[in-house]
């Protein structure tokens, strides 16, 4: 994680008696990449700077010392300062409460997060590999409040969301049903381990360890180890 330093300034300072330019808030962990497009929107007339914090707090921290404007955010932030993963998606709703207009730029090709989200708020994603003059073309538009985004897209990507959002709720409802143990099993049967070498590891009858793997089975619904493994695997990602 790279060192915290301070936002940039803007690198074009307007003219004296002149509309300021709006605020672009660019929140992306990589310095290179920050920098770099902070001074590259700076160039083209916006007052573009980089929020330098490594959690939710530290970002709307740095929102709160600019004017509102609009926001970039990267959803792979790195680790915040616990150690947890820092995402992105978990900054959409708290800034735009704040009245900031957030676009996702980011390299991620997961719909999904991508719908999470435009769901919370945000208005539209754009790629980070796109060219600058597209990028800025999405920047206008959305600080003039315009549609940056057609709406049959953006519903798209909201319901890949939504249907990822209850089978996730569905599988861990699911494994809510087992027994400590028979999370215990089942997290060593994802780690490829065989009932006998489960059995020896907590020092149980084999006998013991099927008995609990039909459990497993049953309580998920599912009809075979490797059905209940990628179940569990699938409520792991989420």
């Amino acid at each position: 994680m790279p060192e915290q330093s301070a936002p940039l300034s803007p690198a074009i300072e307007p003219a004296p008696g002149s509309t300021p330019a709006p605020t672009v808030l660019i929140v992306d962990d990589h310095d290179l990449v920050g920098t770099s497009l902070a001074y590259s929107l700076s160039a083209e007339g916006l007052d573009a700077r980089r929020a330098c914090a490594v959690d939710v707090a530290g970002v709307l921290a740095d929102a709160a010392t600019s004017p509102v404007g609009l926001a970039l955010l990267d959803l792979d932030l790195g680790r915040d300062r616990s150690g947890r993963r820092f995402d992105g998606v978990d900054l959409v709703a708290p800034l735009t409460e704040r009245g900031w207009r957030c676009i996702v730029l980011s390299s991620t090709v997961d719909r999904t997060r991508i719908g999470a989200a435009l769901a919370a708020g945000a208005l539209a994603a754009v790629p980070k590999h796109a060219p600058l003059p597209l990028l800025l073309s999405k920047l206008r538009a959305a600080l003039a409040g315009l549609p940056v985004m057609s709406p049959e897209t953006r519903q798209r990507l909201i319901d890949s969301h939504l249907v990822r959002d209850a089978e996730r709720r569905q599988i861990a409802e699911k494994l809510e049903r087992l027994t400590r143990r028979e999370r215990e099993v089942l997290a060593e049967l994802a780690k490829g381990h065989r009932a006998q070498a489960v059995a020896d590891q907590y020092v149980v009858s084999l006998a013991t360890v099927r008995t609990q793997i039909r459990s497993v089975l049953s309580k998920l619904e599912v009809g075979s180890q490797l059905e209940a493994v990628a179940l569990y695997r699938r409520g792991q990602s989420g």
